[in-house]
């Protein structure tokens, strides 16, 4: 269950994180999912003792070739029902980008606006989950310094 925050949950385990990069102008970064055929936000689970911080440089670094700005505001949760975890939305900007790593099932970056990522995610999709969690990145982007 998808659910708008503007700060961490202290009732469950974190057990995912995922952002959506802005880059100097107000654009997004989304990647290609080559698996699930799908143009997903940078993000997966955390491993073993990493920090959320740690857990999202490294998927940033492994999915999209970026490195993110330290300042990163959570603005969704996705509540898991079977493992009764959450996974983290953050709204971040980009430091700098390099060449995508070889080996993940991320293929591919793309930048956007918003409403064309969630035009283009409508049309590929066609679900309205991460719809929704475009929007409520959009609200938040507004903030972030």
């Amino acid at each position: 269950m998808l659910s708008k925050i503007d700060k961490l949950p202290t009732d469950k385990r974190i057990a995912g994180v995922h952002c959506v990069p802005l880059l100097e102008g107000g654009s997004l970064v989304m990647v290609w999912d080559k698996d699930e055929q799908v143009l997903t936000t940078v993000g997966g689970r955390i491993e073993g003792n990493e920090s959320i911080e740690e857990a999202l440089n490294r998927e940033a670094m492994e999915e999209a070739g970026i490195m993110l700005e330290t300042n990163r505001k959570p603005f969704a949760s996705w509540y898991w029902d079977e493992t009764d975890t959450y996974t983290i939305y953050f709204i971040a900007k980009v430091e700098q980008m390099f060449e995508i790593p070889e080996g993940f099932e991320k293929t591919g970056r793309v930048t956007f606006n918003f409403e064309t990522a969630r035009q283009i995610v409508r049309k590929v999709e066609g679900r309205g989950e991460r719809i929704q969690i475009l929007t409520y990145a959009e609200e938040a982007a507004t903030t972030i310094e």
